[in-house]
């Protein structure tokens, strides 16, 4: 569920005549696809409105809710969607830009507030970005505001959150203080590391979220929200090294501010986009502390309190490690999606080499040698390449590929394969190996083979998650040889293949002549 089993994890239940029926739009996003079950296991009735219902076809609540597929632009429609609503989530916010940016996310901003009122919802929930007073705001910094104060002036009630910095597993505000935090230990950077930063973990964001749905009102205001807990940006880079397992980071503050380079610096080191880390980084030229605690007299804090940030990151660390990420902020639309869609990638810059080739060939006898691959049988590839990087990994310490395997023709979970180790076998299907060589960052190795027609498709991918700014060169480095290395592979692995369709059946023909009158 969310970054933690602990008690402040549990969803407040409402109390008996209290649950809502709510309309929750941006539930492919980061927080809003978290918020749905959360609010669901609080009792109340929910529907999401998604303009592209195939995003969440493959999530665990899909069949607890309503969906509607239809645009925030559409005024007409969203007022019939939210009939018999009484809580209607605001959690859309585009990264886009470009010229009529601010105007278009205040325009449908301004279509729903009318949609809510028409369709007689008590209540608008909006999650925007923590802010300091009298100061020049970045564009989406203002565009955010802007759209608070459309719903604060609209005749429906409003609760309007502001959110400093989210830590969460999958967030984009942690993976980019992750990654910048692993690039470099000297990392030299804007003045603006040195602005006080009020971080809150995803897990408190989403407890008063929920606790809005349940207030008594009106209420038609902002609330600040944090942890209570003010450090620098770059402490808090320092902090997640720490936490990380990480030499000491040097943070250098550079006398200048520099956010567009900045920008572009984060989009070079990290796996944020340059449309998501040009705004993410605006957004820090200011201090973003709560002004106020007013939101206690009306939501209690979590059960055991709100998390420390260095807290949040252990946490969001637990679950990418365990591969529980639950929601990420690539997900959240097209430009912001540069990652494989696999659940356990989630959060990971990550490399991939993928080939597919077909072959008129039975999968059985590509799994063959799918299942047999490595040891005495080799890997289907100039030899000498792989025997150089097993010596390679030798000298610097590693398993090379020495280790061969148990059986020639057999695999099980968990056996070792020359320098790498089965980590998933579907028999038949798939084979996902785990890489144990020495590299700067996390190898795998997928071999996996299906039905193609009156043949079979077999498709290979090598997936390299870097740590840090070693393991994106190395990524660089080994281009050409995989290049080299992995055509070929896919060609020789179904060649393999065809010869042993061709001798087992030269073997029945022999079989059936023998057995003639």
């Amino acid at each position: 569920m969310s970054d933690s089993n602990s008690p402040s994890d549990t969803p407040p239940t409402v109390a008996p005549g209290t649950a809502r029926t709510v309309l929750v739009t941006g539930a492919t996003g980061y927080i809003g696809g978290r918020l749905v079950p959360r609010l669901l296991e609080a009792g109340h009735t929910v529907k999401v409105l998604v303009r592209t219902p195939a995003k969440i076809a493959g999530v665990p609540w899909l069949g607890k809710v309503e969906v509607i597929e239809s645009s925030l632009d559409d005024g007409g429609a969203l007022e019939q969607a939210l009939a018999g609503v009484d809580v209607l989530y605001y959690l859309v916010h585009s990264m886009a830009s470009g010229a009529g940016f601010e105007s278009k996310e205040k325009a449908m901003a301004e279509t729903a507030a009318r949609a809510a009122a028409a369709a007689g919802v008590g209540r608008i929930v909006y999650l925007g970005g923590l802010h300091p007073a009298n100061v020049e705001l970045s564009t989406h910094m203002r565009s955010r505001e802007a759209v608070g104060e459309v719903f604060l002036d609209s005749t429906v009630d409003a609760v309007v959150f502001q959110a400093g910095v989210v830590i969460g597993s999958g967030s984009a505000s942690f993976e980019m203080i992750r990654h910048l935090s692993e690039a470099l230990p000297l990392m030299p950077a804007p003045s603006w590391v040195r602005n006080k930063i009020e971080a809150i973990a995803v897990r408190d964001v989403l407890h008063y979220l929920v606790g809005a749905a349940s207030l008594d009102g009106p209420v038609n205001r902002t609330f600040d929200i944090g942890c209570r807990q003010v450090l620098s940006y770059a402490g808090m880079m320092k902090e997640y090294a720490a936490e990380a397992g990480l030499p000491y980071r040097v943070v250098l503050a550079l006398p200048i501010p520099a956010p567009r380079l900045a920008g572009v610096w984060v989009a070079l080191t990290t796996p944020i986009p340059l449309s998501m880390s040009l705004p993410l980084v605006e957004s820090l030229q200011h201090d973003a502390v709560s002004r106020e605690h007013d939101i206690d007299a009306h939501i209690p804090v979590p059960a055991g309190g709100l998390t420390p940030y260095r807290r949040a990151v252990a946490l969001a660390l637990g679950k990418e490690r365990d591969g529980q990420v639950e929601t990420t902020w690539s997900n959240a639309g097209a430009d912001a999606d540069p990652l494989p869609s696999d659940p356990d990638w989630a959060g990971h810059t990550v490399y991939v080499d993928e080939r597919t080739f077909h072959g008129d060939v039975d999968p059985a006898h590509v799994w063959t040698i799918i299942e047999g691959i490595g040891g005495r049988n080799g890997w289907y590839s100039l030899p000498l390449a792989w025997r150089v990087r097993g010596w390679l990994d030798k000298l610097t310490g590693g398993a090379g590929l020495l280790r061969g395997r148990r059986h020639p023709g057999t695999l099980a979970s968990g056996e070792v394969v020359d320098w790498w180790r089965v980590e998933r076998i579907e028999r038949g299907k798939l084979l996902r190996l785990r890489a144990e060589m020495r590299a700067p960052g996390r190898a795998w190795l997928e071999l996996s083979v299906e039905p193609d027609g009156t043949g079979s498709r077999y498709r290979q991918r090598a997936i390299f998650f870097p740590k840090g700014l070693s393991g994106k060169l190395y990524w660089l480095a080994v281009l050409p040889f995989h290049s080299l290395i992995f055509p070929a592979m896919a060609r020789n692995i179904t060649t393999a293949a065809q010869k042993i369709a061709s001798a087992d059946s030269a073997e029945a023909g022999s079989n059936n002549t023998q057995g003639s009158p």
